[in-house]
């Protein structure tokens, strides 16, 4: 699904986000994305959905050349992607379940099936009360819940979350987890950004861990110590 060929990210004055970093995600795997904050989470997501292209390497993405794609090719990419931002980008004139809904119309789906779907999976993570309500009248956790519904009710072939349970409380966020895992369960490659050990210590995955922008471990789950200060061993 993923292949990353000495991949950087460097910004104007020599200012590197991202170094050297070499991965494979198998389609249909499970993967943890931690490190300290500043490390290159993020960046290294945006590179995954073609918001941003590294400086130099090769990112290759379903099948397609990041690297190479023009700006036109982009969203017919993006269609294969959910994703889950950490500033939810919710459309502000659009309700609830509008906001949910547009990721099904772009796919082409019917309008009743849009509906019923949309409708399905808020009511799923606890927004059934809020269907018609805009984004401004929501908790800063409900918010965050629209943009996992959105990103979810395609069933997409991969799956990207920029910690996703970063605003949720702690049951909550473990409910969350779960449909993310129910999700990776149906197929879909899974990448979710955390620092949260207590995530990391539920759910037995992959942790690739960035520090300073370097790929310092990519190991099994029964490798990998518990805290992710203790976690930037080298690579095998």
């Amino acid at each position: 699904m993923i292949q990353m060929y000495h991949a950087e990210k460097r910004y104007e004055g020599n200012v590197y986000a991202l170094r050297d970093i070499s991965l494979t995600i198998e389609r249909g795997e499970f993967v943890f994305l931690t490190g300290s904050s500043g490390a290159g989470k993020t960046t290294l997501l945006r590179m995954l959905f073609g918001a941003d292209k590294p400086s130099t390497g090769q990112i290759i993405v379903a099948g397609r050349n990041i690297t190479k794609m023009t700006a036109s090719s982009v969203p017919e990419l993006r269609r294969q992607i959910g994703v889950i931002f950490q500033d939810f980008k919710l459309l502000p004139d659009r309700s609830v379940v509008d906001n949910v809904a547009i990721t099904l119309e772009i796919a082409g789906v019917s309008r009743r099936e849009i509906r019923a779907r949309a409708w399905n999976m808020l009511r799923r993570l606890g927004l059934g009360h809020r269907l018609d309500h805009r984004p401004k009248a929501l908790s800063g956790g409900e918010q965050q819940r629209v943009a996992i519904a959105r990103a979810l009710v395609n069933d997409p072939p991969l799956l990207l979350a920029d910690e996703p349970t970063g605003n949720l409380d702690p049951d909550l966020a473990l409910d969350i987890m779960d449909i993310i895992a129910d999700a990776h369960a149906r197929g879909t490659t899974v990448i979710v950004a955390t620092h949260d050990p207590s995530l990391l210590d539920r759910y037995p995955h992959r942790r690739l861990v960035l520090d300073q922008g370097r790929l310092v471990t990519d190991r099994a789950p029964e490798t990998y110590p518990t805290a992710i200060g203790r976690a930037a061993l080298p690579l095998p």
